[in-house]
């Protein structure tokens, strides 16, 4: 009896099984054309996640910029901190988020 990956939810379970007791896919009788659409389906769902982490760490840097010129924030200040912060993370987030992406895309 080996472990392996449920084709659906990426989850470990046994080879005999005929259901996942994650996501209650049949495991048994799947076929190819099954198989290429989960998989589609899936990098589909992880490049929607994606976008959303995208649009996020969007909204943080803009809302961290505006923050700091609408308040006219001084050095020193705790509305000054907060806004270079929440800037630098969302610019910093939204890079990487972006490098996930072309990545996901890469791997198609």
């Amino acid at each position: 009896m080996a472990v392996i990956n449920c084709p659906s939810c990426k989850k470990k379970i046994s080879d005999k099984a005929k259901t996942c007791n994650h996501c209650n896919m049949q495991i048994s009788g799947i076929d190819q054309d099954k198989l290429a659409l989960i998989k589609q389906t899936n990098a589909i769902k992880q490049q929607q996640s994606l976008m959303t982490h995208s649009f996020i760490a969007m909204l943080l840097f803009c809302g961290g910029f505006l923050f700091f010129y609408l308040k006219d924030a001084q050095p020193g200040t705790i509305e000054y901190i907060i806004s270079i912060a929440s800037t630098v993370l969302g610019f910093i987030l939204y890079l990487v988020t972006r490098v996930r992406l072309l990545l996901l895309k890469r791997n198609k």
